[in-house]
């Protein structure tokens, strides 16, 4: 079986922000995401981190700080997936702890290899 490598790009509103999760909201949490993880662990390549608000958008005309406030939407995070179809990414991400949060999408491209 061939596969492919597919980055996830977790993209979430700013504006869709909620109060955070209590302690007993946080163990649920964390134990859906243990299950997830441990379900699709064959699959799960690089598991990824979230990433911090601010960074560096580089350009010819030179360096500013990113990303921009006035963005509707920030990529807050990514994944690696080792699947054989964009299919098999689907049902990976579909499954995945929080991909229900009001304002959360998760972009789904395939990695080239040379």
């Amino acid at each position: 079986m061939t596969t492919h490598k597919y980055l996830c790009l977790y993209r979430s509103s700013p504006s869709a922000a909620s109060e955070p999760p209590s302690p007993v909201q946080m163990q649920a949490m964390f134990a859906a995401f243990n299950a997830w993880k441990d379900k699709f662990k064959d699959s799960i390549h690089d598991l990824g981190t979230k990433l911090r608000p601010s960074g560096k958008v580089v350009a010819v005309s030179g360096v500013t700080d990113g990303p921009y406030v006035e963005a509707k939407e920030v990529v807050a995070g990514y994944m690696i997936l080792s699947v054989e179809s964009y299919d098999a990414a689907v049902a990976v991400v579909r499954e995945m702890p929080g991909i229900d949060m009001p304002g959360a999408r998760v972009e789904i491209r395939e990695m080239m290899s040379f």
